[in-house]
């Protein structure tokens, strides 16, 4: 039964206009790094023709990215919770923009490469400083709502990626790809000064695991290059086996030294959270279906159907409609039924609407062969992105938040990393034998493009077993957070 003091309780946070703001900006800084991830695929050609790129080295601009991404996220998330969270927040910003600056002005292909690898770093610490805030600063329903809207916003990032790098990079140009960060960088950095207090702490380099440090991001980095060389140089070369056995071995002893440090990078315990494992192999494994139809669609409608890049882009529009309503819907349910029912189902759905897209012939029509799938896939990638960032950060101490956050998003980006690696050697292979056998060239590719999709139909399948292991959550569990910048949510006492 509720006190009196709750009938005079404070309003929310998301009801007052520091909140609602507060949302906004780390949305908006989860919108940057997530964008980026995508919005050069459509600019690619652009890139390689204005700036001499060879074919086998133009994947470093996307997979430059990903890869310190990838590799640097562990460290950045940890960074966040031992030396301050606004503190790495905006050291991350200010690299992310000058890199994107950097990129965007880039006379060569190895400079741009080289901002691609150092934006990657930047977004590393942006990414779970953010999330982290998130997670400590709203409580209750508040939170809820808030995971709810942070999932949209990384289910809608991916799609809308596709669709400005094709505006604009027939548009402007390709350069603005990169350029168009740096007035949302000046803004974010801006607005963080005025929204967050001053990290109190004084950074203590002795508290941070340095061993751990190094054989995490080395360990990361070897992983995330050999899944993207792969296809390249065989899965079953000596390169392959042997970066995939030295990742191994990096990994295996970062676990044994942060079972024995005082300070570990990654405590284990963290593990002991019900269900995050279970939700960050989810993200893990949907993600390497998601990604990937992106890429074989954006290759199907431009080598096979013809598309410029800007009608290549605008084809996603619908997906992005479809997955902010999705969103929003799912976070609805997420109190009334929980996370696993809303991931599993959004699993479901996605494997669907991939599955359809599975079938599109070498003449294909947009309204008859893609639209569909591309809209039932949307309902189920706005659900999972809610579902799974909720139930990832569930029960997760305030002291763990940042680690929370990068675990969480390492899994995208190693998941994202796998599934281009095994699909596309997927699609190679198959598109290689029929050219072998002088099938025609649209008929060769659109046949490996459709064994690739099908091949992400059943991973998201396959995310949806993995959902079933994770904690049914509706938000009910807080944690002990720190001390909110705002009013937070007084919830009823029993």
């Amino acid at each position: 039964m509720a006190t009196v003091s709750n009938m005079t309780s404070r309003p929310s946070a998301l009801a007052t206009p520091r909140g609602k703001l507060t949302l906004a900006l780390l949305c908006t800084i989860a919108f940057l790094d997530f964008v980026d991830a995508s919005i050069v695929n459509v600019a690619l050609p652009s890139i390689r023709k204005d700036l001499g790129f060879s074919v086998q080295n133009l994947q470093w601009v996307l997979s430059g990215y990903l890869l310190t991404y990838g590799g640097f996220m562990l460290l950045g998330g940890r960074a966040a919770d031992l030396f301050g969270r606004r503190r790495i927040l905006v050291a991350g910003t200010t690299l992310f923009a000058l890199s994107s600056l950097t990129g965007g002005v880039a006379p060569s292909s190895g400079m741009l490469v080289g901002a691609r690898l150092a934006q990657g770093i930047g977004a590393a610490m942006m990414l779970p400083s953010a999330l982290s805030l998130l997670t400590t600063t709203f409580t209750g329903p508040d939170r809820v709502k808030a995971l709810g809207v942070w999932g949209g916003v990384a289910g809608l990032a991916s799609a809308v990626g596709v669709l400005l790098g094709g505006v604009l990079s027939e548009g402007p140009g390709w350069r603005w790809v990169l350029l168009v960060n740096e007035p949302v960088c000046v803004l974010a950095l801006v607005s963080v000064f005025l929204l967050f207090a001053e990290d109190r702490r004084r950074p203590d380099l002795r508290k941070l695991d340095l061993r751990g440090a190094v054989l995490s991001t080395c360990g990361m980095l070897v992983l995330v290059y050999t899944l993207v060389k792969a296809p390249d140089v065989g899965w079953g070369g000596a390169r392959t086996i042997g970066g995939l056995a030295g990742a191994a071995a990096l990994l295996a002893l970062f676990v044994v030294n942060e079972a024995r440090s005082a300070n570990p990078l990654l405590p284990l315990s963290i593990f002991r959270i019900k269900g995050l494992a279970a939700a960050d192999v989810t993200q893990l494994i949907g993600i390497a279906g998601i990604i990937s139809m992106f890429f074989f669609l954006t290759l199907y409608m431009q080598n096979v159907l013809g598309y410029s890049q800007i009608k290549t882009g605008l084809s996603y529009l619908p997906l992005c409609f479809g997955v902010g309503i999705a969103a929003g819907v799912a976070s609805q349910l997420l109190g009334r039924v929980g996370t696993r029912p809303v991931m599993v189902a959004g699993a479901l759905l996605a494997s669907a609407g991939v599955f359809w897209l599975s079938k599109v012939p070498v003449g294909g029509s947009y309204v008859a062969d893609m639209l569909p799938g591309l809209m039932i896939a949307s309902f189920g990638l706005g659900s999972v992105f809610v579902a799974v960032t909720t139930a990832a950060n569930e029960g997760v101490p305030a002291e763990q938040a940042g680690l929370a956050a990068a675990l969480l998003n390492a899994s995208q980006q190693v998941g994202g990393a796998l599934g281009l690696a095994v699909f596309s050697a997927v699609a190679t292979s198959r598109t290689n034998h029929l050219l072998a056998v002088h099938t025609a060239p649209p008929q060769a590719l659109t046949s490996g493009f459709q064994h690739a999709l099908l091949a992400c139909s059943i991973c998201l399948a396959a995310a949806a077993l993995f959902a079933l292991r994770t904690t049914n959550t509706r938000g009910e569990a807080t944690h002990d957070a720190e001390a909110p910048p705002q009013p937070v949510s007084i919830p009823e006492a029993a």
